[in-house]
């Protein structure tokens, strides 16, 4: 069956050194041929596939518009499955559109954002996590995310959930044969068997589920409260560690009237920013409701920066606040505006667990800073790069297959037929499909490529 010639540019729109032209789907290499011209005068097609070819780009009235690079891909050895073509251009937006314009007259389609990916899946060149990874490779924002986002695109994280599937698999195989070929002489079923499949099958799924947390903070990054009284210097930090003025900062207490959230990377660690209001009582509405929305950032938040005044000193309320924090979340507090002189203040406690001076406006201590966060939240870990769950559709269809196998184990305890038990194993096969796309419904394909770029 064929497939429909669809074309985008694969690279960013704007200028740039480089821009990059893709096809794929029938006869791409003839339809990139009818705009390029190879400088030795044969077609793009008779040259070998995959070698790069030096010639001229032709619009659509086949006026020359540029010297460029084209290649093409024999099907099924290309990214897509299908035969593809490229051609690689200056990063000219007018050169790019007039390109698209040529290919479109010659029969191409626009592509949708997605679609080379999608149909790498659909021709079974990807799974739906490698898929998926695609695009945490391209929003990787840092080296640890990339790792992730790598080893999955390379497969690690689908041979884990492929061992749980072949085991399971192989269990109901041997049940079915036994029962469809009695005469045959085949290894007995016995209940044994099937409890060591299950056992191991929710001991993998259970360990699986366990890297959850990790893949989710090292690929979205750590949700991350900032907070302190009013004018203790949150906004500035925030600005600070950014590295441009995010937020608006006054020597006026309840300047920061609501959340504002940015991402940065501390130490390594990729934080999800939220400078929030003051925490004070107020009357004024509008600061109240500000008030209100720092503390619950501060309760959803997975580390909190807790900044105090250093020239005014831990006061009541100051304290309250970081004792507040260090019993929701990982706490560090922050002296602010060490580059002032101290409160002439007594401790009224000894010093807390993750404390630091810091001067958000001079940028002091902000290394040190990223060290303690660093230590609090380690990039390490004993699976390999691309053996992490890092996103909640994959969670949430792990989470499934093991409360399927669960209910398989209490199925076999309680004494009950094979065929029974092993409803609630194919219950945990179906999940397992969906978390690599062999049984996923077409909504959630819909949804995952949503979210790629055009031209990907």
């Amino acid at each position: 069956m064929g497939s429909e010639l669809i074309a985008a540019a694969a690279t960013a729109w704007g200028r740039s050194a480089v821009g990059i032209l893709r096809l794929s789907g029938d006869a791409a290499a003839d339809c990139a041929g009818a705009v390029f011209s190879p400088a030795d005068g044969r077609p793009l097609r008779d040259h070998p596939p995959g070698r790069l070819v030096y010639g001229t780009l032709r619009d659509r009235e086949g006026r020359a518009v540029d010297k460029v690079l084209g290649t093409w891909s024999q099907a099924p050895r290309s990214y897509t499955g299908e035969e593809t073509a490229e051609l690689q251009c200056h990063g000219s937006p007018m050169v790019l559109t007039l390109a698209l314009e040529a290919l479109f007259a010659q029969g191409a389609r626009q592509a949708l954002p997605g679609e080379f990916t999608r149909r790498a899946f659909l021709n079974g060149k990807l799974d739906l996590t490698q898929a998926e990874a695609v695009m945490d490779l391209i929003d990787a924002e840092t080296p640890a995310g990339a790792r992730v986002a790598a080893g999955q695109l390379s497969g690690e994280l689908s041979r884990r959930v492929e061992e749980v599937y072949e085991g399971l698999v192989d269990v109901m195989a041997h049940f079915h044969a036994v029962l469809d070929y009695p005469d045959e002489e085949l290894d007995p079923f016995t209940m044994k068997t099937v409890g060591k499949a299950l056992t191991g099958a929710e001991e993998g799924l259970r360990a699986l589920l366990a890297t959850y947390d990790r893949g989710r903070r090292l690929t979205k990054g750590i949700p991350c409260a900032i907070v302190g009284l009013p004018n203790a210097g949150k906004s500035s930090l925030l600005n600070a560690l950014v590295g441009y003025e995010r937020a608006i900062v006054t020597e006026i207490p309840g300047t920061t009237r609501d959340t504002v959230e940015e991402r940065c990377v501390l130490g390594g660690v990729l934080l999800r920013l939220i400078d929030t209001a003051g925490l004070r009582e107020t009357e004024d509405r509008v600061e109240r409701l500000g008030v209100e929305r720092s503390r619950r950032a501060m309760e959803q938040a997975e580390l909190i920066l807790v900044v105090v005044d250093r020239s005014t000193g831990l006061t009541g309320e100051a304290l309250a606040l970081a004792q507040e924090a260090i019993s929701l979340a990982p706490t560090l507090v922050l002296y602010n505006k060490c580059d002032l002189p101290p409160a002439d203040i007594p401790r009224p406690l000894p010093a807390f667990p993750g404390e630091l001076e810091i001067s958000a406006k001079l940028g002091l201590g902000l290394e040190a800073l990223g060290q303690a966060v660093a230590g609090l939240f380690s990039q390490g870990g004993g699976e390999a790069g691309g053996e992490l769950l890092t996103n909640a559709r994959q969670a949430e269809a792990a989470g499934r297959a093991l409360e399927a196998v669960r209910r398989a184990q209490a199925s076999l305890e309680a004494g009950v037929t094979p065929d029974a038990l092993l409803t609630d194993a194919e219950e945990a096969l179906s999940a397992l499909g969906e978390l690599t796309g062999k049984t996923v419904r077409e909504d959630v394909t819909n949804r995952i490529f949503q979210r790629f770029c055009v031209g990907k």
